[in-house]
């Protein structure tokens, strides 16, 4: 435990000195790790193949955890995308002038020290570098145990850049993957100032039920699309079936397909593309007397309570069928994990209606949830996506990871 308060204290200390840096100084490291990590690409992918070696394929986390040349491009391009962005620091927020002249300023700032819990998800090591250097935090990494040959990798290269810079390494810390180094990070008070769990349901309430620290919430995704009455059959087609495929082991997969009981003649339709990738069904009796005879019966299953309110993150989703708008509300409410929801439908009143009641971080009309993605939202990259509603909410970049301090200036003011 001293040796991890040495190293909490020696990342502290670097966190200061990021605050000397010019924005142009800071692009230039992230231009040249995105550079470094597409020229070691094949460093990286033998070192994560030793992971993937170790987990079985079945596993949901397996994609998660599985990099690729393109995977390592598409990473590349978002460090890069940061790099471009302004710079969140700095920022007035807010300027006034006191009747007795005092002048304040509400400028942005760095957290300070973020801390990062993660699972098999070796891209978050250079996505939360990315975030946390531009906007002048640095950052302790703590993966798992099952991505740690990745994770070693990847720091190494971020680490050889910032040598290449003359800058502390300590910027950017990746800690041991054992369940020490996470208890000492829960508890590393007055050196660490935020953490942020990513990975499952488990993860996330073991952090926040354990740590002394602040901690954002990254929630688990229970995404559910509501195919309404006035809903358009081909753009729903379309959705449910890219917001299921796309990648089904990441939190903004759809889970839950709501389907009004008039449209029930059409969901063979609806589901009509799930099959080319194995989708198995879980359907309430109503969806399932729909579906069969339409729907591969190997495929095709009766849906039980456990099927509602599961993030399956796998080629499985639940059916619910429901005789209006307000149960759909009624069925989201009780089943959310409040990530990501989607109506589709012709009707803005009922869009409307959908947005205004639905407590989710996004609020989706006619679009997939696979959308819920910092970079398709314009932030470069993302640290995670928050669920809850303190300070941040939905996909975080470079704004939702700092806070602000007040620039008092007077002339001699005192107070009576």
């Amino acid at each position: 435990m001293e040796q991890l308060n040495d190293t909490f204290a020696a990342v502290q200390a670097a966190s200061r000195k990021l605050a000397l840096l010019t924005d142009d100084q800071i692009n230039s490291v992230l231009l040249a790790v995105a550079d470094a990590a597409v020229e070691h690409t094949a460093f990286i992918l033998s070192e994560n193949q030793k992971d993937l070696e170790r987990m079985d394929p079945a596993d949901p986390k397996f994609d998660r955890l599985k990099l690729t040349e393109q995977r390592i491009k598409d990473i590349a391009a978002d460090i890069r995308n940061v790099a471009s962005l302004p710079s969140p620091l700095g920022r007035i927020l807010a300027e006034t002038v006191r009747p007795n002249g005092m002048k304040l300023t509400k400028v942005s700032v760095p957290f300070g020290v973020i801390g990062i819990i993660y699972e098999a998800r070796p891209n978050v090591s250079f996505d939360v570098f990315s975030l946390c250097f531009k906007s002048g935090n640095a950052c302790l990494l703590k993966g798992g145990s099952d991505a740690e040959f990745s994770n070693k990798a990847i720091v190494s290269v971020i680490h050889s850049i910032l040598k290449q810079h003359q800058l502390d390494t300590h910027i950017a810390e990746l800690l041991p993957a054992d369940r020490e180094a996470t208890n000492a990070l829960l508890h590393a008070v007055g050196y660490v100032d935020l953490i942020i769990p990513r990975g499952s349901c488990g993860l996330i309430n073991f952090v926040r039920q354990n740590a002394s620290i602040p901690v954002i919430e990254t929630g688990a995704g229970i995404c559910h699309t509501y195919f309404d009455e006035d809903g358009d059959l081909e753009k729903g087609t379309r959705i449910v079936n890219n917001a299921k495929t796309r990648r089904v082991s990441v939190c903004n997969a759809l889970d839950c397909l709501v389907v009004h009981r008039k449209r029930l003649a059409d969901l063979p339709t609806l589901c009509q593309l799930l099959p080319a990738s194995n989708v198995l069904v879980y359907a309430d009796t109503e969806a399932y007397n729909a579906l069969q005879g339409h729907y591969p019966a190997e495929l095709l299953k009766h849906a039980t309570d456990e099927s509602f309110g599961t993030e399956f993150l796998s080629y499985a989703m639940a059916v619910k069928t429901v005789g209006s708008l307000p149960e759909a509300l009624e069925h989201i409410h009780m089943y959310s994990s409040k990530h990501s929801e989607c109506i589709i439908t012709e009707n803005k009143e009922s869009a409307i209606l959908f947005t205004k009641v639905v407590d989710a971080a996004c609020v989706y009309t006619n679009v997939s949830t696979a959308f819920t993605d910092g970079a398709q939202f314009g932030l470069g990259a993302e640290i995670g996506i928050s669920t809850q509603k303190l300070h941040a909410r939905g996909p975080m970049g470079l704004e939702e990871i700092t806070s602000y301090k007040w620039i008092v200036e007077g002339d001699g003011q005192i107070r009576v």
